[in-house]
Parts: C-alpha cells; sequence; structure tokens
C-alpha cells in the first residue's frame, strides 16, 4: 500500500477515534466511579436489602423490588450468585417457588443491567436508555413469575457448594479502597471499551452505510433475529459494545433491534452463560436460552410497533 494511502488511513482513524473517545469516555468513566461506589460502600445494604425482602414476606411483590436490587447491583454473574446462594442458603428449603422467584428476578436484572452500563447507555440517547432500563427491569419481573408459575414446589436453581465470596474490598484506608475498586474496573473493562471505539470506526470506513441501512430497513424482521443473535459472539462488555451500537443506528439500525441486542447480548455472553450453566441443569439453562431469546425478540417487535425511536 502506497505511503500515502497509509497515511490517509491513518489520519481517518485517528480522527473518528478521538472524536468517539472524547463523545463518550465521559460516559464511561462516570459509570466506573458509580460502580465502584456502591460495589465498595453499598455491597452489604444490596444483600441486606434482599433479605428483608423475605422477611416481610411481600409474596408475589418481592419481584418487583428484586427486581430492581438487581439492577442497582454492581457486581458481575460470577459475584451476584454466591449473593443469591447464600440467601438460599440462610432460607433453607423454605417457601421454594417463591424464593426462586425473587432470586430469579434479582439475577436476571443484573446479568442484563448495572449502574455502570446505565452511564454508558445514556451515550445512546433519552430513547434508548429508557428503553434498556424498562425491558431489563420487566425482563427480571418476567423470570420471577414464570418461575414461581413453573416451578410448583421444586427449586429451580441448584446452589450446591456456593457460599458468599470474600470481598477483595478490604483496604482499612476507604480512600484506597475505592481507588483500588476502581483500578479494577478499569483494568476490566477498559481494553473491551477501546475495542468497541476501533471497531466502530472500522465499520465506518469500510462498510457502506446504505448496505446497513438497507439490510435492517427493508428486512426488518430479519435484523431483528440478526440482533438478537449476534449479541452471542459480538458482546464481550457492556461499555465495549456502546459505540458499535451508537454506529450501527446512525447507519440505519432501528431502535428495536438494538434494543434486542441491549437484552440478549448481557444475557448470552459467554462468561454469563458459563456462571448460569453452574446453578441450572441441561433442562433449566436451555429453559433460559429460549428466555432470553423470545424476550428480545418480542421488545424489539414492540419498540418497533409503536415506533419508540421517533
Amino acid at each position: 500500500m502506497p505511503v500515502n494511502i497509509i497515511q490517509r488511513e491513518f489520519i481517518f482513524f485517528w480522527y473518528f477515534f478521538t472524536l468517539q473517545f472524547s463523545q463518550i469516555a465521559g460516559y464511561w468513566a462516570l459509570g466506573m466511579i458509580i460502580g465502584s461506589l456502591i460495589s465498595v460502600f453499598g455491597k452489604h445494604k444490596l444483600h441486606a436489602m434482599l433479605a428483608s425482602i423475605r422477611k416481610k414476606n411481600l409474596g408475589v411483590l418481592g419481584i418487583i423490588p428484586a427486581s430492581l436490587i438487581g439492577i442497582a447491583s454492581p457486581l458481575c454473574m460470577y459475584g451476584t450468585i454466591p449473593i443469591a446462594a447464600s440467601l438460599a442458603q440462610n432460607a433453607g428449603g423454605k417457601d421454594g417457588p417463591s424464593l426462586d422467584g425473587e432470586l430469579a428476578a434479582f439475577m436476571m436484572s443484573s446479568i442484563l443491567l448495572n449502574p455502570q452500563l446505565i452511564m454508558y447507555s445514556a451515550a445512546l440517547g433519552k430513547a434508548a436508555l429508557i428503553i434498556r432500563l424498562v425491558s431489563c427491569f420487566l425482563c427480571g419481573i418476567s423470570a420471577g413469575l414464570l418461575i414461581r408459575c413453573l416451578c410448583k414446589g421444586k427449586r429451580f436453581f441448584n446452589f450446591t457448594g456456593f457460599g458468599e465470596e470474600a470481598s477483595r474490598d478490604t483496604d482499612p484506608n476507604l480512600l484506597l479502597r475505592l481507588i483500588k475498586n476502581l483500578w479494577r474496573n478499569v483494568k476490566a473493562t477498559g481494553p473491551f471499551f477501546l475495542l468497541g471505539i476501533t471497531l466502530s470506526v472500522l465499520f465506518q470506513r469500510y462498510v457502506p452505510p446504505h448496505a446497513f441501512a438497507d439490510f435492517f430497513g427493508r428486512h426488518r424482521a430479519f435484523g431483528l433475529l440478526m440482533a438478537a443473535t449476534m449479541g452471542v459472539p459480538l458482546y464481550v462488555c457492556g461499555g465495549g459494545t456502546i459505540p458499535l451500537l451508537i454506529t450501527w443506528m446512525h447507519s440505519g439500525m432501528s431502535l428495536g433491534s438494538a434494543s434486542a441486542f441491549m437484552i440478549s447480548g448481557p444475557a448470552m455472553k459467554i462468561t454469563n452463560l458459563g456462571a448460569v450453566k453452574i446453578i441450572l441443569g441441561i433442562k433449566h439453562f436451555a429453559l433460559y436460552i429460549a428466555y432470553a431469546v423470545v424476550f428480545a425478540l418480542l421488545t424489539g417487535f414492540l419498540v418497533d410497533a409503536v415506533n419508540l425511536g421517533n
């Protein structure tokens, strides 16, 4: 490749990379800070709030606060499962379907959303942010209701061998504790955030916008299906997908397709699937996959049907 062409490509890449970085880096940084604050100072409070739901004996209504607490939790799935396991162990065998319904709502919404991702998603615009919040909340509630109805006296989860994990935020100096947690979050998400921007710039450069717009515009139903399934290989980190979603939506992806991706992506992220498989048998794991895909598709169809993006 001639030198002048290489220089031109580099200038293009650098310009759009820095442009996108400046536009969304603030959302990423704020998400890191909020997530670390909750993780360091609010983890035990979240656990206590979940336990209090059981004590209040709210019945089916307990699913609602459980789903909200899941959204407020900044923990990954491997941090969420031990909390759910400790609650299940403390409850013993009492009221299995009711407890599993609340735990399902908590874990489902925790998989889909967290405080960091809420801040990231603000970069997508007000409509996308509201849809993500509402759909994830309802997805958690629906999962809890289904398990309450289908379990019929049987336990849905198997937490054998799990206990509450030891906290890594143990430094006696609160400021140092927060800084260490923040640094862990930056190391965990930063590379994927930069990778997402890189991929979005490459997409802008080498994928014709009209081709993407035609695909998702003329083939709306197939576009929804593709959006719901391509989250499996592409969704690694929530922060890394935001730059891609911004580019795709500007190129013609409907808000419904984006909504389907935002549900199926985290729900079927490889690391999340590995964690969920540990506590579910083959049959229940298959039901989980089917539920995530169906809910993502229904959400996408509904958003596009009522034209919420406009």
